[in-house]
Parts: C-alpha cells; sequence; structure tokens
C-alpha cells in the first residue's frame, strides 16, 4: 500500500460568511480547525486589514481518514478571477443534493442522479445523489491540463500515483494513491491552463523521509520547486516539514511529512465557534463602505490571492 494519502485541496474566498453557510448547510461539511493571523502578504494597501487572514479546514470528518478543503480567507480581497485550472470537485451525497434543494441553491442536472452546482467565487462542485461507497463522501478533484500525456506522465511516474481510469475520447485520467482516497482526474483542455488569482493547491502526506527525495528528484528531472524543503512551524503546534512543487501546467502541490502533519491535523472541537466569532467581529466590509471604496478585488496577479 502506498504510503501517501490525499490531504486537501485549499480555496481562496472572498465571501466568508457565504462560503461558510455552502459549506456547512449544503454540503454538511463540519469545521474541523480555524486560525487567525495577522501578518501575511503586505503588498496591498488596506488600512488595518493588510495582511489579516484566515485558514479555515472543513470536511466529512477527521483529516487522518477525509479529503478536506482549506478556506483561505483574506481580510482586505473581496474577490479573485476565476481560471479554467479547476474544473471541479465531486462529492457522492445524496443528503447534499437534498440540501441544496431545500435551500434553493442554484442546481444543474447534467446527467441522471448527478448535479452541477457553485460554492461562492464560482468554484464548482458536482454532487451525486446517492451515498459514497467509503468513509469519506469526497471522490474526486479535476484539474485542467493542457497536454494530457505529459502530465500523466508527472503524476504518475514522478509523483507515483496509480492510473485506475483512462478515457482517451474525454481526454480524462484518473489517478490517486490508494482505492478508499479521493482521486485526482487531469482533463485536457488543449489550450493553456490559466489559473487566474483565484488559483488553488492541491496537498498530499508522504513519510517525512521521502520529501529529501521527491525534492531531488524534482531536480534531477528539470521540475519546477516553488518552496525547497522548509521547517514551518505553527505556534502550540507541531513542526512541519514542506516542499512545494508546481506540475508542467503551474498547479501547485504540496507534500508535507505525514508524521508531524497527522499531530498538527487534530480536530478542535472548538473549530465552529473560532470560525463563528471570527465572522462576527470581521468589519472589514463596514470599514471599506465607510470610505466609500470596495473591498479590493484580486483580478491580476500583482495582488496577493492568499496565504
Amino acid at each position: 500500500m502506498n504510503p501517501r494519502r490525499a490531504l486537501h485541496f485549499v480555496f481562496k474566498v472572498g465571501d466568508r460568511a457565504q462560503t461558510a453557510r455552502f459549506y456547512r448547510e449544503l454540503l454538511g461539511m463540519r469545521v474541523l480547525r480555524h486560525e487567525e493571523f495577522e501578518e501575511g502578504c503586505k503588498a496591498t494597501c488596506n488600512g488595518p486589514y493588510d495582511g489579516k487572514w484566515s485558514k479555515t479546514m472543513v470536511g466529512y470528518g477527521p483529516e487522518d481518514e477525509h479529503f478536506v478543503t482549506e478556506l483561505t480567507y483574506n481580510y482586505g480581497v473581496g474577490d479573485y478571477r476565476l481560471g479554467n485550472d479547476f474544473l471541479g470537485m465531486t462529492i457522492a451525497s445524496s443528503q447534499a443534493v437534498s440540501n441544496a434543494k431545500k435551500m434553493h441553491w442554484p442546481l444543474k442536472e447534467i446527467s441522471a442522479g448527478i448535479y452541477e452546482t457553485e460554492a461562492p467565487g464560482g468554484y464548482k462542485f458536482f454532487l451525486e445523489e446517492k451515498d459514497s461507497p467509503k468513509k469519506d463522501p469526497v471522490m474526486k478533484v479535476t484539474l485542467a491540463v493542457s497536454s494530457l500525456p505529459k502530465s500523466v506522465d508527472y503524476w504518475s511516474k514522478l509523483l507515483g500515483m496509480k492510473v485506475y481510469e483512462k478515457d482517451e475520447a474525454k481526454l480524462r485520467v484518473l489517478l490517486g494513491y490508494a482505492d478508499n482516497q479521493c482521486k485526482l482526474e487531469l482533463q485536457g483542455i488543449g489550450k493553456d491552463v490559466d489559473h487566474g488569482t483565484a488559483f488553488g493547491r492541491i496537498a498530499f502526506s508522504c513519510p517525512k523521509e521521502q520529501l529529501p527525495d521527491i525534492e531531488a528528484l524534482m531536480k534531477k528531472e528539470n521540475q519546477k520547486i516553488l518552496t525547497p524543503l522548509v521547517s514551518l512551524d505553527t505556534p502550540g503546534k507541531a513542526t512541519v516539514q514542506v516542499v512545494i512543487l508546481a506540475d508542467p501546467d503551474g498547479h501547485e502541490i504540496c507534500f508535507v511529512g505525514d508524521e508531524a502533519f497527522r499531530e498538527l491535523s487534530q480536530v478542535d472541537p472548538n473549530g465552529e465557534k473560532l470560525l463563528d466569532e471570527a465572522m462576527a467581529a470581521d468589519k472589514s466590509q463596514e470599514w471599506f463602505a465607510k470610505r466609500n471604496i470596495p473591498k479590493p478585488s484580486a483580478q491580476n496577479p500583482t495582488v496577493p490571492a492568499g496565504q
């Protein structure tokens, strides 16, 4: 069994309250942990909200056993420009479909029992009106690629993913590290991938001793390394080692040492409360409104698009 596992996908969100409603009330996920940060990127002039941001992990269960989402909220940014890079997250949950209908959330049935919807910010989700055969309802994340053969080589040969399905007619390949984990689906689009400013990041864990090997292999193969192997401290929590890569189309990939990450990612029983308190205390919208200026929009890559 491959010791690597799929962890989470990072979304940048402009409307934290509506986003929280989508994940909690519609998808039926819960807040696993929430953290507030006073400092980050200082490239915009948003007064007291410069650099202030938060990170919220939401999912159907503990991160040890579930693929979750990381919601990054920058207090000084109101929205992001979507690219064509993220094509959707597929979730098998009849309850989520039922919730969406009760909430009158826009749903489009694209085939029998499969619905397309959007989270705030425009991120696509595909909801299957059935219960997942595995513990985790999150089935797959779909990313666009310009050259399917090139990308499959990268993810399977260099990153060690198993090819589960190939549909050459539809230019789709499904990969993963284990049968019971969330899969990565690559969809060929026949053109360049545009990450906009909303670009996300997919994260995986591996045994800590594999991190130097991953970095060395990428150097040997002349592949892009965005962040060389580094230790990251979280006050009061475990120190984790990470290396961040970019695939041939620039999709960001984070590999983190599994042992420390399991300690870092323990469910915080106060997570829901911490998020609710942070949202209630967030006066950034009013701060901009009082000055008759809109909250800045991250429409070009020069504006910071998340931590």
